[in-house]
């Protein structure tokens, strides 16, 4: 570890600063020309483009407006708080946007990441320093752990970056504790990483815990029970002051269905589709395949699992070299334990609460250890590199042969033919195989032409790891940028400018729907729409699209067949892409889609329909129909209508325990109306308009809305339930029914300019705000008492490299006798894979009788 005084050399000798400024500069080189291609922004294509950037826009407007309760124009409606701490509100990326305009954020996307990648380099190296022998070694594996093949796949999903970025800071504070006892630094750690993403904190967590006691049973850590008291209390206390975001994110997340669907039976014990298997090996020996796009294994079904996690220039050299050695290190178990969990399905969900969806988007804490691994075998004399090499080629040749020669037989018509190869897409497929071989050759000539120099040989192995990041992370956003080619067509041009070209009045007021056009369409516009790709919703949301026989899982997108629900959410316009071959109403515009809607314009790249059946929000109602009796109607599908949609445009859907409520409000829906189709919906609207509210209008704590009212009756507003919300009519608090599934409502008197108001209070805020507080004064106090109680000196050891023992006790555990003569003499020199410095020359003797020259001192440095 470095000295003080190393540290305060300037910056030649702070490596801080080296690995922060060298991960700016490489990343920099990486982004700046698509930038300048992209006009100022970096766009990518799929999720990057549809969610990373909408939501930066969406999520800094709210913020800066001081709308941090209710996002309407999130799906149907959203708790923002539990709905973007997931992706970007915990981020302190996302708030050095908040100074900025609006019209700005598009601009620092790539800003923001090339400073995460920054970040990524510093961070790994504030981890990786202690365990090397020298800074430069350290400064390689912080470059190869901040461009590893997972960080490059995950530009894809930017917010995956903020978990890259802070665990290298989990275990350097869990490292400190243990080296030194300092007190303080691991209960921060642990909150910052819970607040900046809790889903990853969970795999953090599992990885802690096992890294902990690993290197407890390795002997590398030793810990008295009052430490270990004290770091569980540090632990504990960490996540108290995370609990201001964590609590409101809890308490959506457990809605979601997606939660509770635990892994289990043989496939917790094996990968359903065989092609996994190969996928994750070929993810250490090649560069990372595109999401969404898995080239090698087309059939995996791993398509967004991040499985990534090459590492630049050496793949996987480094690690089979420190693999090889035959000794008892607790990195080499924790490498085998976690090459282990990578492969059994339930050991591998274990970094995601147990979850049955595949995903390895822990891999990034796996590439720190590779990355470690790979620079401590670089300065061990003992790691064979010429084997090593040699296994690492052996088997990329040999998923290249498998992937890239093998012969399929097809018959088509009776005719047999041949194929050769088992990838969809051959040229991408031996361009990762060129890069793999390439990066083995160029550690070839690293040892075999550049071992001769210590400094040498770093500054050539950090130049090579260095151009293999920056070209081949070049050639993955170039690859990608490939699948997106509607980014000047139709992205920049219309989307990114907010719509600005649409004049109609009521967009704030209505919802809109986008036919076949860009998910999160209406949220570049920051408008209220139907169509969402969003993962954390309501539950309310995602159980009336179930109803309905619509899949709702990570994306709202009820195709036409679903015309009933245009009516019941309230949709005035629906939006056209002009320039695709996706036609509403057919080429010529004479038959649309849904029934009631008409042409109305052209502008801002889309062709404007109007719904002329249009409800506004807030209706009531004259009839209601039970549960049990929605229940017991016809569903529908993906592609299908169904009764059960229909019905809630004639009668409201209430819970079969409140009929009694509702007695002399609502009248029981006659069997003779419960007849639905086409032309019954259009009749239906037109009634539940007539008695629409006069005025609606989004606030910063929910809505209000005002209306004529004959008698006392139940308005119903398309807006998901949620525990937070509360009413007042005409200022009085007013009981919030649940009805249609998962909407609210409210009773509301008799009389003129009844005004209705909707609040929105984030529920769990405040319990997780006063946790905070007082996880903050007990970290206060618990300091102050550590300051003042201080425990006796200790001599300060660090992380032990090699178990510390005699060799009488050696002999006696492994039955080995050492009487022979010559025994403990080596035989055979080895050499390092980094060759230690030339000895200094000789000095001159002193001349006679004068006075010998100054002795040099050690700590000042070399010229």
């Amino acid at each position: 570890m470095e000295s003080l005084k190393e540290k305060k050399g300037g910056f030649r000798n702070n490596y801080f600063l080296k690995a922060f400024f060298l991960g700016l500069g490489l990343s920099f080189l990486v982004f700046i020309p698509f930038i300048v291609v992209d006009g100022g922004r970096f766009l990518f294509y799929g999720d990057f483009n549809v969610q990373q950037v909408p939501f930066y826009r969406l999520a800094h407007d709210a913020v800066r407006s001081g709308n941090l309760g209710w996002s309407h124009l999130t799906d149907l409606g959203a708790n923002f708080i539990g709905s973007y701490s997931f992706y970007l509100l915990g981020s302190p990326f996302f708030w050095l946007t908040i100074p900025f305009p609006s019209e700005w954020v598009q601009y620092l996307m790539g800003p923001l990441l090339i400073l995460k990648f920054a970040c990524a380099t510093l961070t790994g190296y504030v981890y990786i320093h202690r365990y090397t022998k020298n800074r430069d070694s350290a400064l390689i594996a912080a470059v190869l752990y901040a461009f590893s093949g997972f960080s490059i796949y995950n530009i894809f999903f930017n917010h995956f970056h903020e978990a890259i970025v802070f665990f290298p800071l989990l275990l350097a504070a869990l490292d400190e504790y243990m080296a030194t006892r300092r007190r303080g630094l691991f209960a921060l750690a642990v909150a910052a990483c819970c607040v900046v993403n809790y889903y990853f904190f969970v795999g953090m967590v599992t990885f802690t815990v096992i890294y902990f006691f690993l290197r407890l049973l390795c002997k590398s850590w030793r810990i008295s029970l009052k430490d270990f008291l004290l770091l569980a209390l540090e632990a504990v206390l960490g996540l108290g002051l995370a609990c201001v975001l964590l609590v409101p994110s809890v308490l959506v997340v457990v809605q979601n269905y997606r939660t509770s669907s635990y892994i289990n039976g043989w496939n917790a014990v094996l990968y359903n589709q065989n092609q996994r298997y190969l996928h994750i090996l070929s993810c250490f020996f090649f560069p990372p395949d595109l999401p969404a796009r898995p080239n090698f294994t087309p059939d995996s079904g791993s398509k967004w699992a991040s499985l990534g996690a090459w590492l630049p220039l050496f793949g996987m050299t480094g690690v089979i070299g420190w693999l090889q050695l035959r000794r008892k290190h607790w990195l080499k178990k924790l490498l085998w334990i976690l090459f282990l969990m990578a492969v059994v399905p339930f050991l591998n969900s274990s970094f995601q609460m147990m979850n049955s969806s595949f995903y390895a988007r822990w891999y990034y804490m796996l590439t720190l250890m590779m990355a470690m691994a790979t620079v401590l075998a670089l300065e061990n004399e003992r790691v064979n590199w010429k084997r090593s090499i040699t296994w690492c080629l052996v088997i990329t040749l040999a998923i290249t042969v498998v992937i890239g020669f093998m012969p399929t037989l097809e018959t088509t018509d009776g005719q047999e033919t041949v194929t050769f190869g088992l990838e969809d897409y051959p040229t991408r497929f031996w361009s990762y195989v060129a890069i793999a071989l390439v990066s083995l050759a160029g550690v070839v000539y690293l040892f075999c032409f550049c071992r001769r120099h210590k400094k040498a040989f770093f500054r050539s192995t950090l130049i090579g790891v260095s151009l293999v990041s920056v070209f081949y992370s070049i050639f993955f956003i170039a690859l990608g940028k490939t699948q997106s080619e509607y980014t000047w067509d139709h992205l920049i041009p219309y989307s990114l400018n907010g719509g600005k070209d649409i004049d109609l009045t009521d967009l704030q007021e209505c919802r809109s729907d986008f036919y076949e056009s860009l998910d999160n369409a209406g949220m570049f516009w920051e408008i209220p729409t139907i169509q969402a790709f969003h993962s954390v919703v309501p539950g309310s949301l995602m159980e009336f699209y179930d109803s309905i026989g619509v899949q709702r899982d990570v994306a709202s997108r009820p195709t036409t067949a679903h015309y009933g629900i245009r009516g019941l959410l309230s949709v005035h316009w629906l939006f056209d892409d002009d320039h695709d071959d996706a036609y509403f109403a057919g080429e010529d515009s004479s038959n649309p889609s849904m029934p009631g809607f008409a042409y109305y314009g052209n502008a801002n790249g889309f062709d404007i329909w109007e719904n002329q059946y249009y409800i506004p929000m807030g209706f009531s109602y004259d009839y209601y129909i039970t549960r049990s009796e929605y229940n017991a109607l016809s569903e529908g599908g993906e592609d299908t209508i169904g009764d059960r949609e229909l019905s809630m445009l004639r009668a409201v859907v209430i819970e079969d325990d409140r009929v009694p409520y509702y007695e002399g409000i609502l009248e029981h829906l006659p069997e003779d109306m419960r007849v639905f189709n086409e032309e019954g919906y259009l009749q239906d609207c037109q009634d539940r308009a007539a008695s629409a509210c006069s005025s609606f209008q989004y606030t910063n704590t929910g809505f209000t809305a005002q209306l004529d009212s004959d008698k006392e009756q139940l308005i119903f507003f398309s807006v998901p339930y949620e525990a937070g919300w509360s009413a007042t009519v005409n200022g009085e608090p007013a009981a919030i029914e649940r009805v249609n599934v998962g909407f609210m409502a409210v009773v509301v008197p008799e009389g003129e300019s009844v005004t209705i108001e909707f609040t929105y209070h984030t529920p769990g805020l405040a319990l997780g705000f006063g946790i905070t507080l007082v996880s903050l004064a007990v970290l206060v106090a618990y300091l102050t008492l550590m300051n003042r109680v201080r425990p006796r000196p200790q001599p300060q050891r660090g992380p032990s490299m090699l178990r510390v023992g005699r060799f009488s006790q050696y002999a006696k555990s492994r039955h080995a006798s050492f009487r022979r003569p010559g025994a403990m003499t080596p035989h055979v020199q080895r050499e390092a894979a980094v060759p230690e410095e030339s000895p200094p020359p000789k000095e001159a003797p002193p001349p006679p009788g004068g006075e010998a020259p100054p002795a040099n001192n050690p700590d000042q440095p070399s010229e």
